[in-house]
């Protein structure tokens, strides 16, 4: 008999696209037919302050299937795309051990990136480099990245405050650019586990509609409620927990700088831009493999495509 063989890959399935194209309800449909458990892959649903503005699935939708890496974070911190991706590490492996299939579910897209492909060792920047870069305008930061990292610079749009400030803080605080750290990532899991992947990609006017719709839900089952107890805590504003859509347009509202109509037009219109970022970004950046389910979800296309996850999970 031989020892040496390494174990076999661990089956992960991942329903991925943007806000309010059905992902949460279609993990749970195949959690239904088999042992699963749903772990998260969005930026907001990891703070418990957030329930309600984050879409989170409801506490009778928790109880359907077991649920990871919702509401793990408090408010107070801010979660990097390394620390998800080691929690979600563990989570798929206590899944897995479990006999249950880890279902990845999110739209965030650097998230998933940074569990497959892993991420560059950088390491920690000089606080005295990043405090001087970040002070600098936009405009000085990009000129001196064109001569420090003239790659960088031709690459970055000089008006991308952060991603210029994150080539420069690197170049100057390591001696390397970032695109040299950038080829050399780790901690990826894409090579380890047997991905059963889908890209939802519902026509834009059904998915816009939803937005909209689900913004007045929001407002009528608690939202304004979890602004003002996010308020009371006194927050860095700019904490994620507090840059979250529909928190500022609430917070306005609140403070009387804005009428309510004002405010749920803002929100609305906030949230379908996120979701045509994120339309775009799961259209083009995903391998192409990857299936893409385009149609708008209903009954009959949610059976469809759990059988279609069910049968990719399963296939030796």
């Amino acid at each position: 008999m031989n020892n040496d063989l390494p174990p076999p890959a661990i089956r992960v399935a991942l329903i991925a696209g943007p806000t309010a194209s059905g992902k949460s309800a279609l993990a749970l449909a195949v959690a239904r037919r088999l042992p699963a458990t749903i772990v998260n892959a969005d930026s907001a649903q990891v703070y418990r302050d957030l329930r309600v503005l984050s879409a989170r699935p409801s506490l009778a939708e928790e109880a359907q299937a077991p649920h990871a890496l919702f509401g793990h974070i408090d408010g107070a911190e801010a979660c990097s795309a390394a620390r998800w991706a080691a929690d979600a590490r563990r989570a798929i492996a206590d899944s897995a051990a479990a006999g249950r299939l880890p279902i990845l579910v999110g739209g965030t897209g650097l998230y998933l990136r940074t569990l497959l492909d892993g991420i560059a060792p950088v390491p920690e920047i000089d606080p005295a480099i990043r405090a001087m870069v970040r002070a600098l305008p936009v405009s000085a930061a990009h000129a001196a990245l064109a001569v420090e990292d003239p790659a960088a610079a031709a690459r970055l749009a000089p008006a991308d405050t952060t991603r210029v400030a994150r080539a420069l803080e690197v170049v100057r605080s390591t001696g390397r650019p970032l695109a040299d750290w950038q080829a050399a990532k780790v901690g990826g899991i894409g090579g380890q586990v047997r991905l059963a992947p889908l890209v939802l990609l519902p026509p834009r006017d059904w998915l816009v509609a939803r937005c909209d719709r689900r913004f007045e839900t929001m407002l009528e089952t608690g939202a304004i409620a979890e602004v003002e107890a996010l308020r009371q805590r006194g927050l860095d504003p700019a904490l994620p927990v507090m840059r979250a859509i529909g928190v500022r347009e609430i917070a306005a509202w609140l403070d009387g700088e804005i009428d309510r109509e004002t405010m749920v037009e803002h929100a609305r219109t906030a949230t379908r831009q996120y979701a045509k970022r994120q339309y775009t970004w799961f259209a083009r950046q995903p391998p192409s493999a990857w299936p893409r389910a385009t149609a708008q979800l209903n009954d009959v296309e949610i059976d469809e495509l759990v059988i279609m996850l069910f049968n990719m999970a399963l296939t030796p």
